[in-house]
């Protein structure tokens, strides 16, 4: 309590005699409309503020919305608009510091595009899809909301800008998240009231699993078709569509789920008000990626408490059927390595550690000597351990490079850093000519050389098993595209209603290499969470929504697999970069969500008719607001 006193003693301090002129001011998303968008004037906001920011650091807000749906957050000047995108905590106050160098300029800060894009704070957190502009002749600020479900609303009751931030704040005395991680604020059927509620419920959903019925072998390929078995995944063309094969000489069709991991962490430093209690630290601790002593993972408590002693073991077990049950046939990508182990299902392994100690958005000093060595060692630790297992179906080399149609600023990046093999390598290029046709040509050389090295030393170390690819977010450059021939399969991750015919005919004409869709995802805003990248209107319509972009990828002839991200709902304050989308298959008390699950299964069972062109595709569309 004396912290949050502080808070907002400082808060007081850096804004006084603006906030005495601030005014309330509330609006209401129109369920009814496509896009639903108010503005206000400076003035009618706060009449000290300025209309020149330039010579501030952070827009200070005071707001409560009562739906956690994202809203895009507009300052509007003389020159355009300038915009975040702006995911909240529901029916809660919370002082946003929001850092103005977010409207100004792209981030180049980040690896890939998650990292690039999203940055976490207390209360909510923030996408960067811009646009940018200077803040010099700021008109006011508007509010715009995407397909609204129902009529949320916005309040604001402080804007003020600051040079010095006082710091982003939940100005609540009571905690948001009760003991099994479930947002206290919102009530859905099925909600947790104790743990005796939840052990009937698991018991329940143990005794539903059915035995699946989709015609699977053990590798998960249809029983009824023969091609030539290697003992190994591969792929090939039967009759005009591509197939995975598997080690048994079966067409495969990957289905499976990003990031099964029976953990997700959320941070805690500085927010202990926000919990009604913390799982203990070795029950984070356990949790894949979840270690620091800074982060809890509830869905891990609740998976120690559903299983008891030996829990992983038997969250293994309980993932598998679930599978099998479901009709997934392909651990996706950044899963638990023990599902790997198990030998029961397929899997798919991210490769890591081709980093540099210097890298540009996340392309490594590929001229570098330095990289060569690093490519070696991480293939023979990450590649050779699997080279005789039949179960792995391959591997990805890297995932959502934010640099494709960054060209231009890459190499400024790498003009302006240190000295390295690469910059000596550009300096020499751009002798000949510094143009933008140059620049770019010199980023497609480089990734070029980036293939050249990352597939040798994958093969070195493991000639058995597929290279999937680098997992792009949508359509790169077609130079691009076209030097990923190198690849057994090119993956993408596609975020839209269904894949594009037009996008992935193109990118299968420049590569002639079959398509893997590595992510995608529908979701729904509720239980504190928000709905992801693509939002339907409830769990049912994410069935549907499945069902449609997954038959209708299906139905091209070049794509060969589809992978849901993810496995489980992200946490309702956050995972590391902010992200709480309720996406997940279960939810944080690993419980399914029944009606989408059933739209899942439907569309699995259609999956070899429809790939095969015995079915077409359902048209039917999803409810999305």
């Amino acid at each position: 309590m004396l912290k949050r006193i502080f808070g907002v003693v400082c808060t007081a301090l850096f804004t006084l005699g603006a906030a005495a002129a601030a005014a309330t001011v509330r609006t209401t998303f129109d369920g009814a409309k496509t896009i639903a968008e108010h503005s206000w004037t400076l003035k009618e906001l706060n009449t000290s503020l300025p209309a020149d920011w330039s010579g501030y650091n952070f827009l200070v807000m005071e707001f409560r919305a009562s739906s956690p749906q994202r809203f895009r957050l507009v300052i509007r000047t003389t020159n355009g608009p300038a915009a975040v995108m702006f995911h909240p905590y529901p029916n809660t106050w919370v002082r946003a510091a929001i850092p103005l160098r977010y409207f100004l300029k792209v981030s180049t800060e980040g690896t890939d595009m998650a990292s690039v894009s999203n940055r976490s704070h207390p209360g909510y957190f923030i996408s960067l899809w811009g646009p940018h502009r200077s803040l010099e002749s700021v008109e006011g600020i508007g509010v715009s909301m995407e397909a609204p479900i129902g009529n949320p609303s916005l309040e604001i009751r402080s804007v003020t800008l600051a040079k010095e931030s006082p710091g982003d704040a939940v100005l609540t005395d009571h905690p948001l998240v009760d003991e099994f991680g479930q947002w206290i604020g919102a009530n859905w059927p099925g909600k947790a009231g104790s743990l005796e509620e939840l052990r009937k419920a698991w018991a329940q959903d143990a005794e539903s699993l059915g035995a699946g019925g989709f015609d699977y072998c053990d590798y998960g390929g249809y029983k009824h078709t023969s091609a030539r078995a290697t003992g190994f995944f591969r792929v090939e063309q039967i009759g005009g569509k591509w197939w995975f094969v598997d080690p048994d000489g079966h067409l495969f069709f990957s289905t499976g789920a990003n990031a099964t991991n029976p953990g997700m962490a959320t941070p805690t430093e500085g927010r202990a008000n926000v919990f009604a209690a913390l799982p203990p630290a070795e029950i984070s601790a356990s949790a894949r990626r979840s270690g620091s002593s800074k982060s809890a993972s509830f869905l891990t408590w609740n998976l120690q408490r559903r299983f008891g002693d030996g829990w992983p073991a038997k969250w293994v077990d309980m993932t598998i059927r679930r599978m099998h049950a479901w009709g997934m046939n392909t651990v996706a990508n950044w899963s638990d390595p023990r599902l790997w182990a198990s030998g029961r299902i397929p899997y798919t392994v991210n490769l890591n550690g081709w980093r540099t100690k210097v890298s540009y958005m996340g392309m490594p000093d590929v001229y570098s000597d330095e990289f060569a060595a690093n490519c070696d060692r991480a293939a023979a630790q990450q590649c050779a351990p699997h080279a005789k297992d039949p179960m792995l179906v391959g591997y990805f080399t890297a995932n959502e490079p934010p640099w494709p149609g960054r060209e231009s600023e890459l190499v400024d990046m790498i003009l302006a850093g240190p000295d390295t093999a690469t910059r000596r390598e550009l300096q020499t290029w751009l002798k000949a000519g510094d143009t933008p046709e140059r620049r770019k040509s010199f980023v497609y050389h480089a990734y070029e050389k980036y293939l050249e090295i990352i597939v040798a030393a994958v093969k070195k170390h493991d000639p058995n098993h597929l290279n999937l690819g680098m997992r792009f977010a949508g359509h790169a450059p077609d130079e691009m595209v076209k030097a990923s021939r190198v690849f057994d399969v090119y993956s993408l991750n596609s975020y839209t209603e269904a894949p594009s015919r037009e996008m992935l005919d193109h990118i299968y004409e420049l590569t002639g290499r079959p398509l893997l869709i590595g992510e995608f995802h529908f979701g729904t805003p509720g239980r504190g969470l928000s709905a992801g990248l693509v939002q339907v209107r409830d769990d049912r319509e994410r069935g549907v929504a499945y069902r449609y972009y997954v038959e209708n990828a299906a139905a091209m002839p070049a794509l060969i697999g589809a992978h849901w991200f993810e496995w489980s709902d992200e946490p309702a304050t956050g995972r590391g970069d902010g992200e709480n989308y309720n996406i997940g298959l279960v939810d944080v008390t690993d419980l399914p969500y029944r009606d989408f699950i059933a739209g899942v299964i439907d569309t699995h069972k259609a999956l070899f008719a429809v790939h095969s062109g015995k079915q077409p595709p359902t048209t039917q569309k999803a409810v999305v607001h």
